[in-house]
């Protein structure tokens, strides 16, 4: 485990509740005064479904975020990779989430924490926003009408949402709407004929990432 947040990328192994998680911290190559004091932590997709934090809409977002000269945190939840356990129906994973949520606080005392997401992670990571104490919402192709999005009444942070209209594996519409009437104050980013998987358009996404991330 490591004691202190590292000043380079670095992979390691954390304690968990369940053994250990896997988890890799990304350091920009440069950071300004607003962005030194920030560090984002990225969720993979299902991990009953080849979920790992390798996944290219996870990678695209951590460009993104130390292109932006931000800090970034991902790690595989419990099973996947070199973290141990087993699939935790998401309760298990949103616990692993706070055991990274804890380290960073730990190793970085006064940091201000984003959180990111793509497809199930965007619902641990938002189940965890919703609480508090985190200062920005990320969340890519969010599975609204499969996880307990119904339980998020209110988002006590900025929510900056993408989701391709082509979305082969959700209904893309159904998102739209959920967001429109449920939370209209979030900033959804609609991505024409772009698939589940942003298939031929992570530059695009990455894009769409920065210019938002930047406002």
């Amino acid at each position: 485990m490591l004691t202190t947040f590292p000043e380079k990328t670095t992979a390691f192994q954390l304690p968990s509740p369940v053994g250990e998680l896997e988890v890799v911290v990304e350091i920009p190559l440069t950071s300004s005064a607003k962005t030194t004091q920030l560090t984002a932590i990225v969720c993979h997709p299902h991990p009953l479904h080849g979920g790992t934090m390798n996944n290219k809409v996870v990678s695209t977002m951590m460009k993104a975020l130390l292109e932006l000269g931000i800090p970034a945190v991902r790690f595989n939840f419990r099973g996947i990779g070199k973290s141990t356990g087993i699939y935790g129906e998401g309760v298990g994973e949103i616990q692993d989430l706070e055991t990274v949520i804890d380290w960073v606080k730990q190793t970085r005392p006064g940091t201000t924490l984003w959180l990111g997401g793509f497809s199930f992670g965007t619902y641990i990571s938002a189940a965890i926003a919703a609480r508090g104490d985190v200062a920005r919402l990320i969340s890519i192709a969010p599975p609204i009408m499969h996880m307990n999005f119904q339980s998020i009444a209110k988002m006590p942070c900025p929510w900056l949402v993408i989701q391709g209209d082509a979305d082969e594996v959700f209904d893309a519409e159904e998102v739209f709407t959920w967001f429109a009437e449920k939370h209209p104050e979030a900033d959804v980013v609609r991505m024409k004929a772009a698939s589940h998987f942003f298939h031929g358009r992570l530059v695009e996404l990455r894009e769409n990432l920065i210019s938002k991330l930047s406002e």
